[in-house]
């Protein structure tokens, strides 16, 4: 008999009305700026003058408090040279650099193009033909061989030529 006036008791209390957190599970919002005596009140818990104590005030994103930012640190060219013309960000020039001693592992009497240079791994990663490769003149070559790249440096064409070889920059040759 006690059970079921219980069962009652507690359905007369599940209404919309009765419906509330447990107690302990929620915390009011600390209201500023209402008194000396709230704790938060005068400055409202912003300190005293400057940046931080005005509306709309905070510090930007990258400022770095009068010290030099770091967007403004990057991007110069470092080292003892200072070659202060040469192009950074997305106007940098990239080629891929090939010295002639790589090119030794050819054949005598080979064409040597891109293709042939990505086939044996010498050119890597050089997706869609993105970048120009460009012939280095560090090294020796022995066999005469035809190179036909984007670009050669002035010692890499003597030394190809001094082979017997040629060297041809794509584009240019006669079709």
């Amino acid at each position: 008999m006690v059970a079921e006036e219980t069962e009652t008791v507690d359905a007369e209390r599940v209404r919309l009305e009765f419906l509330a957190p447990p107690a302990g599970s929620r915390r009011s919002r600390k209201r500023i700026g209402r008194g000396p005596g709230s704790g938060t009140g005068k400055t409202s818990g912003r300190g005293q003058k400057g940046l931080g104590a005005r509306s709309g005030g905070g510090v930007r994103v990258g400022y770095a408090g009068g010290q030099m930012p770091l967007h403004m640190q990057l991007a110069k060219l470092r080292g003892p040279n200072h070659k202060k013309s040469m192009p950074m960000g997305p106007f940098r020039t990239h080629t891929v650099p090939v010295n002639v001693s790589q090119l030794d592992v050819f054949e005598a009497g080979e064409v040597v193009d891109i293709a042939a240079l990505e086939a044996r791994g010498i050119v890597k990663n050089n997706t869609n033909r993105a970048w120009p490769v460009k012939v280095l003149g560090d090294g020796e070559l022995t066999k005469a061989l035809t190179v036909r790249v984007n670009a050669y440096s002035k010692s890499a064409r003597e030394k190809i030529e001094a082979a017997g070889g040629t060297a041809e920059i794509l584009g240019t040759e006669a079709e």
